[in-house]
């Protein structure tokens, strides 16, 4: 009961594409681990969820535990190289509840929802996640005072990653390595 080497093929591109995708969000946490944004008023450890852009590219493309994967890997190689637990944790809980968002606004809408608005509600839905994490890690409910400034920045930066993504399917679309993958519509939506 081997795979045909149809499937075959298009299982080594999945796993090229979800390395590429990991090594590119990876290198956007990196850059994003650079802003200071709790000098700007920001929850300690918060970051803009700029990893996004890959994780709903990976959702449009592949399936949806292809993208969890994407999640898992750019989460434990960034906590590696960063070293600290409680960006492990923030990063995690960001990341799953955008995750988690995003897929099933993609799963039951399929590609005919927005980009951009399926990238804000993951973005509020990174903020919210971190919430959590920091309250968690402060053990203290306090920590939702943060909730509207991070509702906006969410919602900012879910725009930008919307553009972001909108741009980067347009572009990925024209490859050849991603032409299979725009074939079936229901793709995103099998797990």
């Amino acid at each position: 009961m081997g795979m045909s080497s149809s499937e075959s093929a298009t299982a080594l591109k999945r796993t090229v594409i979800i390395a590429i995708f990991a090594a590119v969000a990876v290198v956007l946490s990196l850059v994003e681990a650079q802003i200071p944004l709790s000098g700007m008023g920001m929850v300690p450890g918060a970051k803009l969820g700029l990893a996004n852009i890959m994780i709903l590219t990976c959702i449009f493309f592949l399936r949806g535990r292809d993208a969890f994967l994407l999640v898992v890997l750019k989460t434990l190689l960034t906590a590696f190289i960063l070293g600290t637990f409680s960006s492990l944790l923030f990063s995690l809980f960001g990341s799953l509840f955008s995750f988690v968002v995003m897929y099933l606004l993609m799963l039951i809408g399929g590609k005919q929802l927005s980009l951009i608005g399926i990238s804000i509600a993951g973005g509020v839905a990174h903020n919210i996640g971190q919430l959590l994490a920091a309250s968690m890690v402060f053990a203290s409910l306090k920590i939702f005072y943060y909730l509207p400034m991070l509702l906006i920045t969410g919602v900012v930066t879910g725009v930008a990653v919307g553009f972001a993504v909108r741009y980067l399917v347009t572009s990925l679309s024209k490859i050849s390595l991603f032409e299979e993958f725009l074939d079936d519509p229901g793709d995103a939506a099998k797990g």
